[in-house]
């Protein structure tokens, strides 16, 4: 197993209060997959990563990178994690990519020439060849974004810990990064741990989902396992070309139908043959469309975290 989250816990004092951040949380993460880490603010997302990447000690518990723990083995072990925090915090503005790989290279125990060598190569598949000698200040927030993240690949860790990736970029810069990381992924075996609010681009990346909730994780597994469970049920959506008529609604009412307007409503079938009848009740109303209601990973997310306490939770 790339990583390991094993009983980890985390504790702060807070205006001599002591704040649970993390109670306890474990899971796992495996070469060539994303995990998209979702919560909400203050849940314990950020606090939980600074302690993968080593940046916070843990109060309890272990991680461990291919099985090896980063709390007593930390040179070594840490050397295996790239990170990108949210705001492009692994870069020094001032620089040019090029000198930022070769600062940061240096520091990850790589020399001047692998760290070049490596960063051309980078800046070249991430379509910013042109830009090697531009100082980060001078790139647009799409291309600061690469440029971190090819920062963090700089010595070819196994796992990639990536905060906000997308987070105020347009459209493109973001369709542009979501495809590069399927592609470290894909080609290099590369496992990514990814934190994100934009639940379309953790639908869209992930294989797996793990959801945290004031310190604790509430749901975790395969990202088809946990939207399948919420897919057993038959919803569907009826929208007519025209308002409903008392009658129909009155047919309709052994269905427990839900109103969404006054043209249109969901109802929970028992049997996918229920749908003719649906149809028959609501003749001779123009249909305009039937489509089945199907959970994405912004309802799971709702599901496991609405009920946060408010003011619970840190970092």
């Amino acid at each position: 197993m790339l990583l390991t989250v094993e009983h980890l816990k985390k504790e702060f004092n807070v205006k001599k209060q002591k704040i649970q951040a993390v109670k306890s949380i474990d899971f796992e993460l495996r070469a060539g997959g994303i995990t998209a880490f979702l919560g909400p603010n203050g849940a314990g997302k950020t606090t939980t990563i600074k302690m993968i990447a080593g940046l916070i000690q843990p109060d309890e518990g272990d991680i461990r990178i291919n099985g090896k723990s980063i709390l007593t083995d930390s040179r070594r072990t840490l050397q295996k994690i790239g990170t990108v925090l949210e705001g492009s915090r692994n870069l020094y503005w001032r620089l040019s990519p090029l000198e930022n790989f070769e600062y940061w290279g240096g520091i990850k125990g790589i020399s001047r020439e692998q760290a070049v060598k490596k960063g051309k190569e980078l800046m070249h598949a991430f379509g910013l060849e042109d830009k090697m000698h531009h100082t980060v200040q001078q790139l647009s927030r799409g291309m600061q974004q690469r440029v971190a993240i090819c920062t963090s690949l700089i010595h070819s860790p196994s796992l990639l810990l990536l905060d906000e990736p997308t987070l105020g970029l347009d459209l493109d810069s973001s369709d542009r990064i979501q495809a590069l990381l399927k592609d470290l992924v894909k080609e290099q075996n590369v496992g990514i741990l990814l934190t994100t609010h934009q639940m379309d681009v953790a639908e869209a990346l992930s294989d797996r989902l793990a959801i945290i909730n004031d310190g604790a994780l509430v749901k975790e597994g395969t990202t088809h396992e946990v939207l399948q469970q919420f897919n057993e049920t038959e919803t569907y959506l009826f929208e007519c070309a025209e308002p409903l008529s008392e009658e129909n609604m009155k047919k309709l009412t052994i269905y427990q139908p839900t109103y969404t307007g006054s043209t249109s409503f969901k109802v929970t079938l028992t049997d996918t043959q229920q749908l003719y009848e649906m149809i028959r009740l609501l003749e001779p109303k123009p249909i305009v469309r039937i489509e089945k209601d199907v959970a994405d990973v912004a309802r799971v997310f709702r599901h496991y975290t609405q009920r946060r306490e408010e003011g619970a939770g840190w970092l």
